[in-house]
Order: C-alpha cells, then sequence, then structure tokens
C-alpha cells in the first residue's frame, strides 16, 4: 500500500488525434537515397536526406550561389586549423570562382599560412617545444612577418595585404600555390588579419612591434566594416573554425555598420565547427539577425569533411 497522499492520474480520458489528421515535420520525401555507383559528386550531394543539417548544408550553399550571382559579399572567416589543416587550395579555387570575395583571418591563421608558403610545413609539435621555451621562436616567421606588418603599416597598409605582399617576394615557388595570403594578395582579393597581442607566437620575437601589430589590425578591422556593410540583402558571412576573436570581431563590425547608418539586413551566416561554441553561436548565428531578418546555420563536424563537401556542392552549381 503506498504512503503518498496522490495515485497515478487516470488517462482514460484523455483525448487523441489521428496520425494522418496529426502530421508530422519529417516525410519520406525528405529522407537519403542510396547512393547508386559512379554517379557522381552532384548525385551523391543530391542523395542526401533534406532534415536537420542535410537541409541546411542546402541552404548555405543555395544562399553563397545567390550571392554570387547577385554581386553580393561572400566572407569567409577562418580559424588557424582551417588552414592548418590543408584546406587553403580548396578556398583558392572558391575565391576564383567567385564564391569567396573576402577571407578574414585570426592571428593563428595567417602564422600557419605564412609558414607554408615559406617552407611547406608547419604546426610544431607544442609538448615537445614548450619545456624549454623553444615553442613559438621560428626566426623567419617572426622576424619576416613583423618587418612585413611594420612596413605594411608605414605604407597604409592591414596586415592582411602587408602578408601578402611580403609573400610575393619571399614565398618558396614550390609552395607558393598552396598560400591563401599570396594567391588572395595575387587575385586582389581582400584578407583581414585581426589578432590580440600575446596570443600569436610573432609577438614573442624581439622584432614585434606591438604598436604596428595593434594599427594593423585595427585598420583591418575597419577594412572589414566596409565589407560587412556589402552583406546587406543577401550577403554570406561564414564563420570557420573561430571560437572566440573572430565571432567578437564580427558582431562589432555589424554593430559598427548599422551605428553609422548602413543597411544591414538580410544576409546568411554560417558557423562551421567541430564543436558548437557560445560566441560563434550567439555572436554569428543568432544575434546579427534580431529584428534584421536573414537567417543563421550552424554545421557541425570536421573542417577537413565540410569545407570540401560544401565546396563540392557549390561547384555542382556551376552551369
Amino acid at each position: 500500500m503506498s504512503r503518498y497522499t496522490k495515485q497515478p492520474l487516470d488517462f482514460a480520458g484523455l483525448h487523441t488525434v489521428g496520425l494522418r489528421e496529426r502530421g508530422g515535420k519529417i516525410r519520406t520525401a525528405d529522407f537519403a537515397s542510396p547512393y547508386v555507383k559512379g554517379s557522381g559528386m552532384g548525385a551523391w550531394l543530391d542523395s542526401l536526406p533534406r532534415i536537420l543539417a542535410g537541409a541546411d548544408l542546402r541552404k548555405v550553399a543555395d544562399a553563397i550561389a545567390a550571392a554570387r550571382a547577385r554581386k553580393r559579399a561572400i566572407i569567409w572567416a577562418l580559424g588557424g586549423h582551417v588552414i592548418k589543416c590543408g584546406l587553403a587550395p580548396v578556398l583558392i579555387d572558391l575565391m576564383r570562382r567567385g564564391y569567396a570575395t573576402v577571407f578574414a583571418l585570426n592571428g593563428a591563421a595567417a602564422i600557419h599560412d605564412f609558414e607554408i608558403a615559406l617552407a611547406g610545413h608547419t604546426s610544431e609539435d607544442v609538448e615537445a617545444a614548450l619545456p624549454d621555451g623553444r615553442f613559438g621562436s621560428a626566426e623567419e616567421t617572426g622576424r619576416e612577418m613583423n618587418d612585413a606588418i611594420a612596413v605594411g603599416v608605414r605604407d597604409g597598409l592591414g596586415i592582411g595585404e602587408a602578408l601578402g605582399r611580403r609573400l610575393e617576394t619571399l614565398a618558396d615557388p614550390a609552395c607558393a600555390p598552396f598560400s591563401l595570403l599570396l594567391q588572395a594578395y595575387r587575385a586582389a582579393a581582400p584578407v583581414t588579419v585581426h589578432v590580440a597581442i600575446g596570443t600569436d607566437t610573432p609577438h614573442t620575437h624581439p622584432a614585434a612591434d606591438g604598436a604596428a601589430i595593434g594599427a594593423g589590425s585595427h585598420h583591418d578591422f575597419r577594412l572589414l566594416c566596409s565589407y560587412v556593410a556589402d552583406l546587406d540583402d543577401g550577403g554570406v558571412y561564414l564563420n570557420v573554425g573561430s571560437a572566440v576573436v573572430l565571432p567578437e570581431v564580427f558582431l562589432k563590425a555589424v554593430s559598427a555598420v548599422r551605428n553609422l547608418g548602413h543597411p544591414l539586413s538580410g544576409f546568411t551566416t554560417a558557423n562551421f565547427d567541430f564543436l558548437q561554441h557560445y560566441r560563434p553561436r550567439m555572436n554569428v548565428v543568432q544575434r546579427p539577425h534580431a529584428g534584421s531578418g536573414g537567417a543563421g546555420y550552424a554545421i557541425t563536424g570536421h573542417h577537413e569533411l565540410m569545407i570540401p563537401l560544401l565546396a563540392a556542392a557549390l561547384i555542382e552549381k556551376d552551369s
């Protein structure tokens, strides 16, 4: 005999509804279809389910294609891992096809790309180098990046353009095709670099000039704001692999552009990462669209898989 004062609720009078009358959000028409051997990449992409991330990936690709057709900004914001895991050739190809009009890099992305251009490799073994303080002490990286930034600031350039200009003469010819900084510079495609002093290894080099680094990064922030204004009415902003710096930079750029009276609504944002962190979710996917229309998407997965997949979807749209 139960000691409780209440008895389980009697469900005998509960009202039910017919399954067909109720309907459902998931329908067989949206299901995946088996891949047919030899049918090609386009058929494989079309075989994905039109549900959740399968539908969202299509919407992001459609938004990018529409932005290209309407000549709206398509901004790719890149964290270091994106470059470190070998995606620069994919991004360079998208740039040449018109699916990327501006690149915004954090400091790590710029460092990895710069080292790839110089030596064809990057990403040191931190655990092995940290105990005796050798981590982050690569001479060429620190010397050349800092000098390029200082000279570039004197010439009125931001960090992105200054690094691309330096690589024009410094890059190993065999490695040059793999450098986003260099290839974007040659194509006159804008690259902005956004750093926090002390987060990047060149900041510990004797040649580091904090004033130049700050001035170059601030120049690039203001330059990025100019292109963020071009997102209005159909542009696309993609944050790929930056969990803190670039989402914060983007939100401030959105606010500054609107504060100055530029219209900024009806655009698409997407965050691609293998974890969905707080700042990208709020500052990229949600907050920029509050009261202004547009749409934001969160696509979860490894960059080395998801970015080539998105690129393939875009290329399949080319006639």
